[in-house]
C-alpha cells in the first residue's frame, strides 16, 4: 500500500499544466476557420470574376452585333442623292436633316451647358453644404433626369408651340431639349466638383485668392473632365432624340433659311436626323435609306464624342500646365 500512497501523493503534489494563451487559442480557431473556408471563398470569387467576364462579353458582343448590323445593312446604301442639298420624295436627302441636328444640338447645349453648370457652381462652392435647399434642389434634379422624353415633349408644345405661340419650329424644339439635357448637365457637373479635393480651394485661399477666382482657377480646370462627360451624354441625348421633337420642331425636311430670314429662321419647322429615320421608317418605302441614315448618324456621334474628348483632354492638360 505505502507505493501507491507515495504515486497518489506525488500526482497531486505536481504543479498543475499552465494554461495556453487566450489569444492564441482565438488565433487558433481564426485558422481553422479559413481553411475550412478558404476552399469554398476561392470557388464563388472564381465564380464571381467569370460572370463579369461574361457580362462584359454579352454586352460587347451585342454592341459589335447592332454596329455590325447597321453598317452591313446602311453602308451600301450611302449614294450621293442621299446627301443633296435639298429633300425630295425621289431622293430622300439626309442633308437638311443633318444640318438641322448639329443646330438644334448647338443650340441646346448653347442654353443648357451654362445654366447648368452655374447651378452646379452655386450649389457645392457658394450654397451651404447639406442644407435643404442643396438637397431640395438635388432631389428636383434627379427626378427631372427619370422623365420620360414624350413628357417633355407634350410640355413643349403646350408651353412654347401654343402658350408663347412659335409654332412647330426650331427654337420650340432647341428649348425642349435644353430643358431635357439641363439636369444631365447639373448633375454630372456637381458630381465632378465635389470630387475635386477641398486641398485645391485651401490652397487658393491661402494664396489670397478669392472664391471665385479660386472656383475658376483651381476648381473648374480639375474638374473638365467630368463636365464634359456630361456634355457628351447631353449631346448624345439630342441628337437622338425623337418623341420630343415630333411635337415641338415638326417633321419639314428644310434647312431653315437664315440667309434671307435672318435671326427669324429659328421659327421655321425643321426635322432632325433621328426624326428623318422615324418617318421614313414609317412610311415603309425608303428602308434601304433608313439604315443609310442611321449609319450617318452613328459616325456623326462618334465624332462628336471623340472631338468632346480630346477638347477635355487639352483643357484639363492646360489646366495642369497652369
Amino acid at each position: 500500500m505505502a507505493p501507491k500512497l507515495t504515486i497518489a501523493y506525488e500526482s497531486g503534489d505536481a504543479s498543475p499544466v499552465a494554461p495556453s494563451n487566450p489569444n492564441d487559442r482565438i488565433d487558433a480557431l481564426f485558422a481553422a476557420a479559413e481553411t475550412r473556408h478558404g476552399k469554398t471563398r476561392r470557388i464563388v470569387s472564381a465564380l464571381l470574376r467569370w460572370v463579369v467576364y461574361l457580362g462584359a462579353l454579352v454586352t460587347a458582343a451585342v454592341l459589335l452585333f447592332l454596329v455590325g448590323y447597321i453598317l452591313v445593312n446602311g453602308v451600301p446604301y450611302l449614294t450621293p442623292s442621299l446627301f443633296a442639298w435639298e429633300y425630295t420624295s425621289d431622293n430622300v436627302s439626309l442633308m437638311p436633316a443633318l444640318v438641322n441636328t448639329l443646330v438644334m444640338a448647338g443650340l441646346s447645349l448653347v442654353m443648357a451647358v451654362p445654366v447648368g453648370v452655374g447651378s452646379a457652381i452655386y450649389l457645392v462652392e457658394y450654397a451651404k453644404r447639406g442644407s435643404r435647399f442643396v438637397q431640395i434642389v438635388r432631389t428636383t434634379t434627379e427626378t427631372l433626369q427619370g422623365i420620360p422624353s414624350i413628357i417633355y415633349g407634350l410640355f413643349g408644345m403646350l408651353f412654347f408651340v401654343t402658350a408663347l405661340q412659335w409654332g412647330l419650329s426650331l427654337i420650340a424644339g432647341a428649348c425642349t431639349l435644353a430643358i431635357m439635357v439641363l439636369p444631365v448637365v447639373m448633375r454630372t457637373t456637381e458630381e465632378a466638383l465635389l470630387a475635386v479635393p477641398d486641398a485645391y480651394r485651401e490652397g487658393g485661399f491661402g494664396l489670397g485668392a478669392g472664391r471665385l477666382r479660386t472656383v475658376f482657377r483651381c476648381v473648374l480646370p480639375t474638374a473638365v473632365p467630368g463636365i464634359l462627360g456630361g456634355v457628351i451624354l447631353a449631346l448624345g441625348r439630342c441628337v437622338g432624340e425623337v418623341a420630343a421633337l415630333i411635337f415641338t420642331a415638326g417633321s419639314i425636311a428644310q434647312i431653315p433659311n437664315f440667309l434671307d430670314a435672318g435671326a427669324m429662321a429659328v421659327f421655321d419647322s425643321t426635322r432632325t436626323l433621328a426624326v428623318h429615320m422615324y418617318v421614313l421608317a414609317s412610311e415603309g418605302l425608303h428602308v434601304n435609306e433608313t439604315y443609310a441614315t442611321a449609319v450617318v448618324l452613328l459616325i456623326m456621334v462618334v465624332l462628336l464624342n471623340l472631338m468632346a474628348t480630346f477638347a477635355a483632354k487639352k483643357m484639363n492638360k492646360g489646366g495642369k500646365d497652369d
